[in-house]
């Protein structure tokens, strides 16, 4: 396996970025996932590192070699794709042979391979069979077998489970787990669905707009967002933002809102709140961090219910407050209806505190 390294990646489309001064480093045997919205740029950074685009300016490395102008063929990579790409008329045996003929290797060597990639996978019963005869989950793993007879320096996996039914998705992403442990892969993982990157990955690269907004492990990610938006796109259900205004009456700093509410500040978040560029502030909560009560406590502040929804052993409360939604969650006992009034506290040592302006994770200086 190898380290890949990205600098200051850049892929332009006339004057749309794709991709705009993407860097990072994958170490070897690392799982990384690259994870965001539709259009974000993560599928054309796997391309880039693939070779099947052509880059704009920046430099990859893979292993210790600069690879910009080397062909796919060339690049010492796998890719394993949405789609699987599985030869129809071939068996599974002759599917996972293709790419070791094409290389010319001796017939020996070739079933030693193959059967050895079939035995990890557990498709040493499917080698005769054909695509067709296969469940999806089947095919994905003859498609990840093609990948592994190959003996790659990288993987490079673009949403290989985006085709599979959730039940099959979660059976899946623990095989590809274990498919990285097993094997000390390096992986370069494409995916829309933030719970796969939260789930198999080592590290996670969050993007939007061709930019890498924040790169480090998944529950460093979690915990410490560095601005409103990896905080909305991470988690789930999503972080709850607040738009407010901060204000300082006799020293004491405060959040206020148009409804006439307001909440005190610890002194720690007081300090957060300082580092500000304006007065707009962002209040971010999980919805495991809030409390709801039937009636008005101290600390508090007021809101109204707009859906409750139960799920078995959570109960998932959204409810309006200062122009905002919120997720709250409860106990599955808990009685609580929609457009009743309730009241929310927030545990002042877990909200987070964003720049209204900026949209930027707000620091104690």
């Amino acid at each position: 396996m190898a380290q890949v390294v990205l600098k200051d990646l850049v892929k332009t489309y006339g004057s749309i970025y794709a991709a705009k001064d993407v860097s990072l480093t994958v170490n070897d045997g690392e799982f990384v996932a690259l994870v965001g919205p539709s259009g974000c740029g993560k599928t054309t950074t796997l391309n880039l590192v693939a070779g099947l685009i052509p880059i704009t300016s920046g430099d990859i490395t893979i292993g210790n070699r600069i690879v910009n102008d080397l062909d796919p063929k060339d690049r010492d990579i796998a890719m394993v794709f949405q789609n699987y790409a599985l030869y129809p008329n071939k068996t599974v045996f002759q599917n996972l042979a293709f790419p070791l003929q094409m290389r010319k290797l001796p017939k020996s060597e070739i079933e030693t391979k193959v059967k050895d990639a079939a035995k990890v996978l557990d498709i040493t019963h499917l080698l005769e069979r054909k695509p067709r005869e296969l469940s999806g989950g089947q095919q994905q793993r003859v498609a990840l077998g093609r990948a592994l007879v190959r003996d790659p320096a990288v993987f490079l996996m673009d949403e290989p489970l985006s085709n599979l039914d959730a039940k099959l998705r979660v059976q899946m992403r623990s095989e590809i787990k274990r498919f990285h442990q097993d094997l000390n892969a390096t992986i370069i993982y494409v995916t829309h669905d933030q719970l796969e990157a939260v789930t198999m990955a080592d590290k996670m690269a969050v993007m939007n707009g061709g930019l890498l907004q924040q790169y480090d492990t998944p529950a460093n990610v979690f915990a410490n967002p560095v601005n409103m938006f990896v905080a909305s796109f991470i988690g789930s259900p999503a972080m709850s933002l607040v738009p407010l205004q901060a204000t300082t009456v006799d020293g004491r700093t405060s959040l206020t809102s148009s409804e006439g509410w307001v909440l005190p500040l610890s002194d720690a978040n007081a300090r957060k709140v300082a580092a500000a560029s304006s007065h707009k502030i962002v209040l971010g909560a999980r919805h495991s961090t809030i409390k709801l009560h039937k009636s008005a406590v101290d600390g508090a502040v007021p809101a109204r219910v707009y859906t409750v929804e139960p799920t078995g052993d959570i109960t998932f409360v959204q409810a309006f407050l200062a122009g905002a939604i919120l997720n709250i969650s409860l106990p599955p006992t808990a009685q609580v209806a929609p457009d009743e009034m309730v009241w929310l506290e927030f545990d002042q040592d877990r909200i987070h505190l964003f720049d209204g302006e900026t949209e930027m994770a707000l620091r104690a200086s």
